[in-house]
């Protein structure tokens, strides 16, 4: 079983810019691809980025060229660093990780993020 634990988000204004971070333990982390939804009220979850452990990432569209995902295998951490952000981005946002070998997904306990305008 992998768990997963975020860490930031928060308050920020139009065009400010926030980081995300998630700690996974319990599997070689190389051995999972690791992402970020998020789901605003009223809303279905929602992908943001993904990630593969060869550094190949993917975006939804209207996050390309502001948001930007990594991941650093010695620390099994993956990060979302959003910039430009919009009050449109305000979700609550879930880290995600997916088993390559099993396709067994895991989901971190969400943290909030509010872009006031």
């Amino acid at each position: 079983q992998v768990q997963l634990v975020e860490s930031g988000g928060g308050l920020v204004q139009t065009g400010g810019s926030l980081g995300l971070s998630c700690a996974a333990s319990g599997i070689i982390f190389r051995n999972l691809v690791m992402g970020w939804y998020r789901q605003a009220p009223g809303k279905q979850r929602e992908l943001v980025a993904v990630i593969m452990s060869g550094d190949l990432a993917n975006y939804a569209e209207d996050v390309k060229g502001r948001f930007t995902i990594s991941r650093d295998n010695a620390k099994s951490t993956v990060y979302l660093q959003m910039d430009s952000l919009k009050p449109e981005d305000t979700a609550v946002y879930y880290c995600y990780a997916r088993v390559v070998t099993t396709n067994e997904v895991s989901w971190g306990q969400g943290t909030q993020v509010s872009v006031s305008s």
